[in-house]
């Protein structure tokens, strides 16, 4: 029988169990098997022909604390997000964000190598799901921005930008910050990128949060949102400036801007289907606690 302390570990979904399971074996393959490491992590010199590591890369860890730091955050995280997001959304997202991550990385790393000529830009091998997770962060940043979490009291709208600070902070200070320091910046940005302007919303067929509490400068401090706001819009009109003029007719300005009460709406519904999944969770594990405690209780009295 388990211990009360366990059942806070009971209510993951299958998909991230199933998600776990695929970190945890790509670990196991790549310490058992060093040789797969060149297949399988983005190596840059190497992904051309070797394309498919774009995609591997992202599903398996290097180091033991990698793999436990990621399965136990794919768990946590995917509790609150798949059941807003649904299951084929939620697997959708980790696919499309890891896969423009490491592509980002790529590139980034070409760049670097002509502008620098060193060629350990080239041959570093990156891996690792902490993309993913930096962009499931912003799917929690969304949903349940207001929610205070962790023993801090800590508002979930300013998870990511913490995440950020401190992992560009730290990066002053360890050896291998170029092997993580990439893929949580770009994961960071792709998963708002999806987030913002292509994750399809069946209740209103329409695309994206266009609200303005998950605008891009909502990740930095309101006294330099002024500076943000005029760069981050150069980007909205390249990235949304066709589809502006087709969306007038679902609630959208040609401008870019929501028309009132459409953005607002959207928005207030998905906080509400967040802090409901939240409660649910709370609630299911408030129940179950007291129940095993009982039972513990009863089993002892039995054996006495």
């Amino acid at each position: 029988m388990s211990s009360p302390g366990t059942s806070m570990f009971t209510n993951f979904t299958k998909l991230c169990k199933g998600l776990a399971l695929v970190l945890v074996v790509g670990h196991l393959v790549v310490q058992f098997v060093p040789a797969t490491v060149p297949y399988l992590a983005l190596i840059p010199a190497r992904t051309i022909p070797f394309a498919w590591n774009l995609i591997t890369s992202g599903y398996f860890e290097l180091s033991v604390y990698g793999v436990v730091f990621s399965t136990v955050s794919l768990l946590f995280m995917g509790k609150f997000l798949e059941p807003v997001w649904g299951s084929k959304e939620f697997l959708k997202f980790i696919f499309v964000v890891n896969f423009l991550t490491y592509l980002c990385v790529f590139v980034t790393a070409i760049a670097l190598y002509y502008i620098t000529r060193l060629e350990i830009y080239l041959y570093m091998p990156f891996a690792g799901f902490n993309g993913v997770l930096a962009g499931l962060l912003v799917g929690i940043k969304q949903i349940i921005p207001d929610q205070e979490v962790l023993l801090i009291k800590i508002k979930a709208k300013w998870l990511p930008s913490i995440m950020l600070v401190l992992s560009i902070a730290s990066s002053f200070f360890t050896l291998n910050s170029a092997g993580y320091l990439p893929t949580l910046i770009f994961g960071t940005y792709m998963g708002w990128l999806y987030l913002r302007y292509f994750q399809r919303r069946p209740e209103t067929k329409l695309r994206g949060d266009p609200s303005d509490d998950f605008a891009f400068s909502t990740f930095f401090p309101e006294l330099l949102r002024p500076v943000i706001d005029p760069i981050a819009s150069i980007f909205h009109r390249m990235l949304c400036g066709r589809s502006n003029a087709t969306s007038e007719d679902h609630g959208y300005s040609t401008s870019g801007a929501p028309l009132p009460g459409s953005d607002s709406a959207e928005a207030s519904r998905r906080r509400e289907r967040g802090a409901r999944a939240l409660e649910e969770r709370l609630a299911t594990e408030r129940l179950v606690l007291p129940k095993k405690q009982d039972e513990l209780q009863s089993d002892a009295l039995d054996s006495v």
